[in-house]
């Protein structure tokens, strides 16, 4: 136990300090699902995994309201696995060390995983809670939501029983989301040749870090820098310095935006100078436009161990020229939800391996169609570069059902409790409603949660305060549940 299980309310913070506990990035939910499942046999909580790994888990309705629709409470059991470079932190291996912070919780140098282990807490001690009103529940608790959503594409018809679904991976207090954008990932080659170094060539590395980094659905509206556009709009500058690539990596994850990227590069030793003072003026640049939103972007130019292979001219061009060229960020905002990003895409991960480079982007819409145009568009970019491009992991958007039954409840019941009326919002990101409710089409559904920043990113932090209002109007929500 850490000293996040003396918050309250204390059943929700004791169960997200079993998730700190239990390493659990995507793919790799063995120990946490291990360990909610012993949760489970020591509560005598009727419990099941199904062929994906998901965990679903059910309770009897309170005494007298059995005729309550059923209700679902739902939310994924893996985190983003992220760190501070200066961090050493095996994922796997290591528990989450929460820290507690005047009115915040954080990590120490990683991701929190509060994303979306706080929602899978609340849900658990829902389930452990007897003093709690409630219709019939289930629980539902997904895998691999953040690379794929799995978890949810392999959900099986027939599993589940309930009527209406509270997705709790929501991160602001005080929202009701009733739609979410749908999304694709790309995945790009672009075969490079090699030749062995030129006489007169140096090594340098060119490294842009400082980043904050984010959710690629949530934080794209704050304007955050790119590392890996920026290394790549330094680079094409640096075409005139004749410069070559001889290997990159930037960003790891699909769906965050990458905080840092660098590149062995190889340029005439007599045109170094001239170099530096590029990077020097494009950095003060790069730094004046960002000045409001990156307060601490270092890009810098160093000499480094000489490379054997450099790309090949014609290579090197090509490459540069398509990530450069490739769209990445806001695409087109809302016309019928205003602040409500529409279109965009994260220019997410870009690596070397010896013979191509692979990229990886994730593009997000609410508009079917302008998802499938804007796929397009970053073909017809990859084509011209003589690459390949692969789309996967298509998933659909929720659309907005403003006549929902729970969410009339939830709003009465949340202005009764603390007297102002919830902000009823559509999100650009990814939810797992989107999905589930394909396979379960007549679901009513509603997301909310508690406060939660920066996810995805080693400065993630949930408000305490907030916590304890998404769960005592959770409370609420489950004691006056519609009658079927």
């Amino acid at each position: 136990m850490t000293e996040i299980s003396n918050l309250e309310p204390k059943g929700l913070w004791q169960n997200f300090d079993m998730f700190c506990a239990n390493p659990r990035p995507s793919k790799h939910e063995e120990k946490i699902r291990a360990a909610i499942v012993d949760y489970a046999k020591q509560h005598n909580i009727d419990c099941k995994v199904d062929e994906i790994g998901n965990i679903i888990m059910s309770k009897p309705a309170t005494k007298g309201m059995e005729n309550r629709k059923g209700v679902i409470l739902q939310a994924h059991i893996d985190m983003v696995p992220q760190k501070n470079n200066d961090v050493n932190h095996d994922f796997v291996k290591d528990p989450i060390k929460p820290r507690i912070v005047e009115d915040w919780v954080y990590a120490t140098g990683t991701t929190l995983g509060a994303d979306n282990g706080i929602g899978a807490s609340a849900a658990l001690a829902v389930l452990t809670d007897d003093t709690i009103e409630h219709g019939p529940i289930e629980v539902l608790l997904t895998i691999d939501e953040e690379t794929g959503m799995t978890g949810a594409f392999n959900l099986k018809p027939g599993l589940l029983n309930g009527d209406i679904l509270l997705n709790l991976d929501s991160e602001t207090e005080g929202e009701l989301y009733v739609g979410c954008a749908g999304g694709v990932d790309a995945t790009i080659h672009l075969s490079y040749g090699k030749e062995n170094m030129k006489a007169g060539y140096v090594c340098q590395k060119l490294e842009v870090k400082g980043l904050k980094g984010g959710h690629s659905g949530m934080d794209i509206i704050l304007q955050r820098g790119n590392a890996n556009k920026i290394l790549f709009r330094i680079l094409k500058a640096l075409e005139e310095t004749d410069v070559r690539l001889c290997n990159v990596e930037g960003g790891n994850m699909r769906n965050a935006i990458p905080r840092e990227a660098h590149a062995v590069i190889a340029i005439p030793e007599t045109n170094v100078a001239k170099a530096q003072e590029i990077v020097k003026d494009l950095t003060n640049a790069i730094c004046a436009e960002l000045s409001e939103v990156e307060k601490e972007i270092e890009i810098t130019m160093t000499p480094t161990e000489e490379a054997k292979e450099m790309f090949k001219e014609c290579c090197s061009k090509r490459i540069i020229n398509a990530v450069y060229a490739l769209p990445n960020g806001i695409y087109r905002m809302s016309d019928s939800m205003k602040g409500l990003v529409e279109t965009s895409s994260n220019l997410a991960i870009v690596k070397s391996n010896g013979s191509e480079v692979e990229m990886c982007c994730l593009i997000r819409s609410s508009v079917d169609t302008e998802k499938k145009d804007f796929a397009m568009m970053m073909k017809s970019v990859i084509d011209l570069a003589e690459g390949t491009i692969e789309f996967s992991g298509e998933y659909p958007g929720w659309k907005p059902n403003m006549a929902s039954p729970i969410l009339k409840e939830m709003k009465e019941q949340y202005e009764a409790i603390f007297s102002t009326e919830p902000k009823v919002m559509a999100i650009h990101a990814g939810l797992e409603c989107g999905v589930m409710g394909g396979t379960y089409p007549k679901w009513d559904m509603i997301s909310f949660g508690p406060t939660i920043e920066h996810p995805h990113s080693p400065d993630e932090r949930v408000n305490i305060p907030s916590v304890a209002k998404f769960w005592k109007f959770l409370v609420a929500t489950l004691k006056n549940t519609p009658i079927k």
